[in-house]
C-alpha cells in the first residue's frame, strides 16, 4: 500500500547566527506497509519520525528517494496528477482542535475532502456521506451543526478520523494521534482505530514516542535515531529482544505501570 526507498531530507537553518547550517532530518529511510498492517515509527523528539511521515505523504518534497502509493510512483507528481492520488493516503494530526477550523460546522469540516475528490456530489449527498462517516466513528448525526469548541478532545479526534475516512483512503498516517488525550480517552481512540482497520483493511503508519501505545496497536516497529532507522522488526521481537543500545535505553525509560512487570531489588 505504501513503499518508500532511500528517502532523505536536509533542512537549511535560518537566522543570523546559524545561517548556512544544515541538518539531515531523514537519511536513507526505506520501508513498506501492507494492507491491514500497522507500522509504527518510534524515536525521541528530533529523530526524524514526523518528517518521514510528511515525506511519505508528499506534504514536503524529499531530496532523494522514491515513494509509491499502491504501486504508483508519486515521487515527482505535481498539481492535478498528485491531487488525483491524494485520496489514497490521509493524515490524522496530533492536536484535534488545531486541525479543525473553529469557524466551520462539523459537517462542513468533515465534508471538505469530498469537495476536492468527489466534486460531482451535491450538498445532500455530501451531508449523507458525513452522517455515515461520523457514525462509523461513534458520533451521532445530531452533532453535525455544532462547532469544534463544543466537543471534548476525544470527540474532536473522532471527527478528525471521520474527515480522513470520508474519501475512502487505503492508508492512514497517524502523527501522535492520542498524545494530547487523557489516558482513558486514548484507549477509546485506539480501540476505534483497531475496529476501523479490521472493518476496512486499512493500513496505518503510526508515529509515536509512547512505547505502551505502540505495543498495544502496532504489528511492526521502526526505531529512528538522528534521521536513520537503527532497528526494525515485529513489535514483540523488538520489545523482548532489542538489538541496538538506543532501543534498550528507550525501553528501559518507559514507565512500568503493571506490578508484574516491576523488578524488585
Amino acid at each position: 500500500m505504501l513503499e518508500v526507498r532511500g528517502l532523505s531530507k536536509t533542512f537549511q537553518s535560518g537566522g543570523l547566527l546559524r545561517q548556512g547550517q544544515s541538518k539531515k532530518a531523514v537519511d536513507q529511510v526505506s520501508f513498506c506497509l501492507s494492507a491491514g498492517e500497522t507500522l509504527a515509527i518510534v524515536g525521541e523528539s528530533g529523530s526524524g519520525k514526523s518528517t518521514t511521515a510528511r515525506l511519505a505523504m508528499r506534504l514536503i518534497d524529499s531530496d532523494d528517494g522514491e515513494i509509491s502509493w499502491q504501486g504508483t510512483n508519486v515521487t515527482h507528481l505535481k498539481g492535478s496528477a498528485l491531487r488525483a492520488q491524494r485520496h489514497q493516503i490521509q493524515m490524522i494530526f496530533q492536536d484535534p482542535f488545531a486541525s479543525l477550523n473553529p469557524r466551520m460546522r462539523i459537517w462542513e469540516s468533515v465534508a471538505e475532502g469530498l469537495r476536492v475528490h468527489r466534486p460531482k456530489m451535491n450538498k445532500q449527498q455530501r451531508r449523507d456521506a458525513v452522517v455515515g462517516a461520523l457514525q462509523q466513528c461513534g458520533l451521532s448525526s445530531t452533532s453535525m451543526e455544532r462547532y469544534p469548541h463544543q466537543f471534548s478532545g476525544g470527540q474532536r479526534q473522532r471527527i478528525g478520523i471521520a474527515r480522513a475516512l470520508i474519501v475512502e483512503p487505503k492508508v492512514l498516517v497517524l502523527d501522535e494521534p492520542v498524545s494530547a488525550l487523557d489516558v482513558s480517552v486514548q484507549a477509546q481512540i485506539l480501540n476505534l482505530l483497531k475496529t476501523l482497520q479490521q472493518r476496512s483493511n486499512l493500513a496505518y503508519l503510526f508515529i509515536s514516542h509512547d512505547l505502551s501505545v505502540i505495543q498495544h496497536i502496532a504489528d511492526r516497529v521502526l526505531v529512528m535515531l538522528e534521521g536513520k532507522i537503527i532497528e526494525e522488526g515485529r513489535v514483540a521481537d523488538v520489545f523482548s529482544k532489542p538489538k541496538h543500545e538506543y532501543t534498550r535505553e528507550l525501553l528501559a525509560s518507559r514507565p512500568i505501570t503493571h506490578p508484574s512487570e516491576r523488578q524488585h531489588l
